[in-house]
């Protein structure tokens, strides 16, 4: 039995996996060998800038068509800063290829300065590769003017936060709100003064339809309009006052109605005491001056006056009789004086 137990023991025992070698790590670029490229231009623009002006550093690398230059920057670039980069690719089927590298930079110190060294990863058919392109110099000048020293403008080192004076508007848009203000308050208080000095006046009621026509009556007439050779003038006048107390004796709007529908609807109405045939006549004749531009002598105009006159006697209603008062008779004997 001891040869089941020792087959058992095999069987419950999972067998050992062989492990997958780790990957190689990736070579470091500065282990990668060395390439030259076929041929290779830099150039500074422009030579000569001040601290903190950008220029270009433009990098011309002519090498095969079977290879490809990448830029490895490290990220640290001393006393410069990288703005941009850019990478112009050769042209397709050019032999041989050229790439055209531009760094934006700019410079944080003053003197001659030596760019920093440019390495680039190579792709070629033998495995990656490097270049490193030699660094150039480039002058960097002061902001400040050569007799800055002199004229105690040096540069300082930094100094503590400081208060500083900043113009502001806020004292004007005050003072001008205030004044607009002032100024709505004025208005509001001669608007209210305004309003309630109407308020307390008395309205008179206005005066009788009869006594307003017979007063713009004899105001027209104190006019003498005809004399003056305004007939036409004086038509307009008349028909205006008459239409006007037709309708506001009978209550429709006589101003906007043509002759015909004038006396249309005057026959419809109860008209008791309107002189008809002379209302005709005058409209006829009104209209022949108005509109027919026809003559009229002074003598018509005051016949059509006197008209007007008649009409407003005719058509106003007289005013009530006063009431009689009872009068009592005391009974019994009266005593003569």
């Amino acid at each position: 039995m001891r040869w089941l137990a020792l087959v058992a023991l095999l069987l419950a025992v999972p067998p050992a996996r062989a492990q997958a070698p780790a990957p190689a790590p990736a070579p470091s670029a500065a282990t990668l060998p060395e390439v030259e490229p076929s041929g290779f231009q830099a150039r500074v623009l422009p030579e000569r800038v001040l601290v903190g002006e950008p220029f270009t550093y433009e990098l011309v690398i002519t090498h095969p068509a079977d290879q490809r230059y990448e830029l490895d920057l490290p990220s640290d670039l001393g006393d410069f800063e990288l703005l941009s980069q850019s990478r112009e690719p050769p042209r397709a089927g050019v032999e041989p290829a050229v790439t055209t590298f531009r760094l934006k930079l700019s410079a944080f110190n003053l003197g001659m300065m030596s760019l920093p060294a440019v390495p680039f990863i190579v792709s070629t058919p033998e495995g990656p590769q490097r270049f490193v392109a030699e660094p150039r110099t480039i002058e960097v000048g002061s902001t400040l003017p050569p007799d800055a020293d002199s004229q105690g403008a040096d540069l300082k080192d930094i100094q503590p936060p400081t208060e500083v004076a900043i113009r502001s508007w806020m004292l004007l848009w005050v003072l001008a709100g205030l004044l607009v203000a002032a100024a709505v308050g004025y208005v509001a208080w001669r608007f209210f003064q305004k309003y309630r000095g109407r308020s307390r006046e008395v309205v008179a009621p206005p005066a009788p339809l009869d006594v307003r026509i017979r007063k713009a009556l004899d105001s027209l007439k104190s006019e003498d309009l005809p004399t003056q050779g305004k007939v036409k003038d004086f038509y307009f006048r008349l028909s205006e006052i008459l239409r006007g107390y037709l309708g506001e004796r009978y209550g429709f709007d006589a101003l906007e109605c043509t002759s015909s529908e004038l006396m249309t609807k005057l026959r419809r109405l109860p008209t008791p005491g309107l002189p008809e045939d002379g209302l005709l006549r005058f409209v006829s004749e009104s209209d022949m001056v108005k509109y027919a531009r026809a003559e009229s002598s002074p003598d018509s105009c005051r016949e059509a006056l006197a008209f007007g006159y008649e009409l407003l006697d005719k058509t106003w209603p007289p005013p009530p009789p006063p009431e009689a008062v009872p009068v009592s008779h005391a009974s019994g004997p009266q005593r003569l004086p």
